[in-house]
Order: structure tokens, then sequence, then C-alpha cells
């Protein structure tokens, strides 16, 4: 039995703690919320994020970060541009050399970093791994079947920290390739918004698969620009994230799409408590990020003159379709 530590005790954080509990561990979540913290203790379960699902019994939790000296394995799930606050926040006698989690899927808005770059920064002796993939708490937390990326460019603690999370229903699937895990999972939710966007305006089923597979083309090219590898995108950590939220209503990035869709205003959206949204602030720091690095993202760059009111759905895709015409990769 091993000891993990998780930051984090929204939905997410909640749902990996469970992931890790079934894999026979014990789990300790950090939350700042006193009244989680204490249902988590006293009633196994964490009502304002995931109802009535159970939580197991070697799950407990903790407002102090104290109790994660004795972990063996931390996982952040924090939001993204979260992550350098609360790292600067952690004790300096718990940043060890250890492996260390992330599953935020998002860049950082003021620096463009990405997730294991604010680790680096922050936790220099961290030994950083990604986790990403198609994945939604309530079925983690349900533990229904799900399959997820696992990536380090440390072999042996990829191996370490996968036996310790595997269990029959959270299957993790090694990569070398973490950078470009960690990209597919910020852009993922970038494009989620325009498919949602599609189907808020009735555009059709066709034209969401159609820029489904155009954003499969369009992230590999980004992955490739900043040293990922392109065979990363074919696996469950590209397409398979890229469909699930694209696809579903789970999705909160597909979710607040459909209501741009719809010709509703960020204000209006962000009323309808839908919860954190990545995406919105990923993609102007993605935007940034590809015209610095001249890569060509008409789609990331499109959703970024949506989201800033420049344009509706409607008139992107009819640009995106008399684009010159050109082969498919």
């Amino acid at each position: 039995m091993s000891k993990v530590g998780i930051i984090g005790a929204g939905a997410w954080g909640t749902a990996l703690a469970q992931a890790a509990a079934s894999a026979g561990n014990q789990v300790m979540i950090i939350g700042r919320d006193e009244k989680i913290v204490s249902q988590i203790n006293d009633f196994h379960c964490n009502k304002k994020y995931l109802g009535e699902q159970q939580l197991i019994s070697a799950i407990t939790a903790s407002a102090g970060f104290s109790s994660l000296k004795s972990c063996e394995l931390i996982i952040l799930a924090v939001p993204a541009q979260k992550t350098r606050t609360l790292l600067k926040a952690l004790p300096q006698n718990i940043k060890c050399k250890m492996p260390v989690v992330l599953t935020a899927k998002g860049f950082e808005k003021e620096t463009l970093a990405l997730q294991s770059q604010i680790l680096e920064d922050e936790w220099p002796k961290a030994i950083a791994m990604m986790l990403s993939g198609p994945s939604f708490a309530v079925d983690v937390a349900a533990q229904k079947p799900t399959a997820i990326t696992l990536a380090s460019i440390d072999a042996r603690a990829l191996n370490h920290v996968g036996k310790i999370l595997a269990s029959a229903s959270f299957r993790p699937y090694f990569s070398t390739d973490p950078k470009g895990v960690e990209l597919c999972g910020g852009l993922k939710n970038i494009y989620a918004l325009a498919c949602g966007a599609i189907e808020g305006a009735g555009l059709g089923l066709s034209a969401r698969s159609a820029f489904i597979s155009r954003a499969t083309i369009e992230m590999g090219r980004i992955v490739e620009g900043f040293g990922g590898e392109r065979a990363t995108i074919s696996a469950l950590a590209g397409i398979g994230d890229l469909v699930l939220s694209c696809t579903s209503e789970q999705s909160r990035n597909y979710r607040y799409g459909i209501e741009l869709g719809k010709g509703k205003f960020l204000a209006e959206i962000l009323d309808q408590s839908i919860g954190l949204v990545e995406g919105v602030a990923s993609t102007a720091v993605a935007h940034k990020m590809v015209c610095e690095a001249k890569i060509d993202a008409p789609l990331v760059k499109a959703v970024n003159h949506l989201l800033n009111g420049d344009v509706d759905i409607s008139t992107i895709v009819e640009q995106l379709m008399t684009r010159p015409l050109k082969s498919e990769g």
C-alpha cells in the first residue's frame, strides 16, 4: 500500500482519489473548503462536486499540507491558472525529489507556460508526470472503466506510478512524450468550445465532425512545432480526449460553446454556473503561442475571435469552408 496525496478537493481531485484508493492505496485529499473536508472524513462523499457518490474509506481529507510529508506520490488537481500560486504556497520541506502528477489542462495566461514548466520553476526536484486522456470525473469516481495516458521522460518513475494507480477500472497507458500529452490536453478544450458553438448554432453533425478532423491535423502541427511527437495525437491523450470533449455535454467547454453558438455573451454564460472552463483562458494563450512560433493554426485563431466577440460561429465556419483548396495533411 502506498500513500498518495492529492491537492485539490474538486470533482477531478476527488475522482482521482477514488481511483487511487480503488488501486489499494491510502489517499489524502488536501482541500481549502472545511465543509468539503469534513464531509469527506465524516460521510465519505463530496456532495458539492460528486453528489451522493460514496467514496472508499481509505480516502481522508485535510485542509493543511503537513500530511503530505509521508506521501510517496503527489497529484495536483487544481485549475491551470492556480498551479503556480499553489506550488509557491507549499512548504519547502515537502518539495523533495518525488513523482508529481500534473492533471490541469491549460496554459498559464501571464507567462504562456505549460504546467510542467511551472512545476520546474517552483519545484525543481519534482519528477514531472502528465496525466491526461478521455475521462470524466463522474465516471472515474463511479469506478467505470477509464483508460488514460500517463507520461514522463523518467521510465522508472513512470512504471512505479503506473503500478500505484492501475486498477480494474482505471488503466494508465505509458507515454514518453509528456510535452505532447500536455499540449493535447490544453488544446482539446479550445476545440471543444468551437464544437459546442457549432452545435449551439445548429450547423449540424457533419460540420462538427469536419471540425474535429481538422482539429486533429492542427493539433499535430502545434504539438510537433513545440517539440512533442505527432504520434501522440492518435492516442488517448490526443484523439481520445478530443472526441470526448467535443461531443459530450458533460464537457464544460462543450456546454460553454453551445451557449456561445446560441449568441450569448461571455457574462451571460458565466452566470449559468457551468463551472470552470479551462478553454476560455487557454485560447488567448494558445493564440499567442502559435503566433509567436509562426505555426499555422486557423482553428485556434478562429476560437480566439469567437471568444473576443469579433465574429459568430456561422461566419467562422463559412470562412473556414472558403479557405484555399489544399490536401488534407
